[in-house]
């Protein structure tokens, strides 16, 4: 299937893609919400469900090496080609609905396409979430490039927090003890933080999950409008 910029493919490639996008914001909110369950007893769950920073620094200390880098890295990156793909595909459609729509990302490419083309590379190396990978697309950030600080970002990160559990092991299992000490109370506050978050997502227009969402319904900013008809006379 050859790439063509601001051309989606056939409609359930995109769905797909939207599925697997979606799929792992859920099973990020499901590790937020049992980090106290997993902490210690399931730690590589842990980091498959949710691999934010935290969890990483968390569970660094309870994995083997492979075990670690190996869920690690799969998890971090497993939706980001996709989230790509999306803008790459949907190209000033997806820039203007997160221009209108983000809080976030919105005021970067208020301006112009300019701001976020010269942030896009830093971004895409420390922090390659669901709308930077999306933008990247959209803003004709290359495959190469992208493939390339995506994977050494992710690299980077998974062998310094990797050194940072080593360096703190005992202040990190100090932590996970706590955690496991006060199970219950910390996932009654997870639920509720989960459970606040999961509002947010579904109430908010501008919320990462409705933008995700919405980028095959809005209208196309450069559809041609209605011609009159031609003159008889001429």
């Amino acid at each position: 299937m050859p790439l063509e910029r601001g051309k989606p493919p056939a409609t359930w490639i995109v769905r797909v893609c939207l599925a697997v996008s979606i799929l792992s914001m859920s099973a990020g909110w499901i590790g937020d919400l049992l980090l106290a369950q997993f902490v210690d007893k399931h730690p590589l769950l842990l980091i498959a469900l949710n691999p934010r920073n935290r969890n990483l620094v968390l569970a660094t200390n309870e994995l083997e090496a492979l075990s670690y880098y190996a869920v690690g890295f799969a998890r971090l990156v497993a939706s980001d080609p996709v989230n790509y793909l999306l803008g790459f595909w949907f190209g000033d459609r997806a820039i203007a609905w997160t221009e209108r729509r983000s809080r976030t990302y919105g005021p970067l490419i208020r301006d112009g396409e300019g701001w976020f083309r010269k942030l896009s590379y830093p971004l895409i190396f420390a922090a390659p979430n669901n709308i930077i990978c999306a933008l990247s697309g959209a803003t004709g950030v290359s495959v190469r490039a992208f493939v390339l600080l995506n994977v050494s970002g992710t690299v980077t990160r998974l062998v310094a927090i990797r050194a940072l559990g080593a360096t703190l092991e005992s202040p990190i299992s100090g932590v996970v003890d706590f955690i496991a000490q006060y199970r219950t109370p910390i996932l009654i506050l997870s639920a509720v933080g989960v459970a606040w978050t999961v509002f947010g997502e579904f109430r908010g227009d501008n919320s990462e999950l409705q933008t995700l969402r919405s980028l095959d319904d809005e209208p196309s900013d450069t559809e041609p409008e209605d011609q009159p008809p031609d003159d008889p006379s001429a």
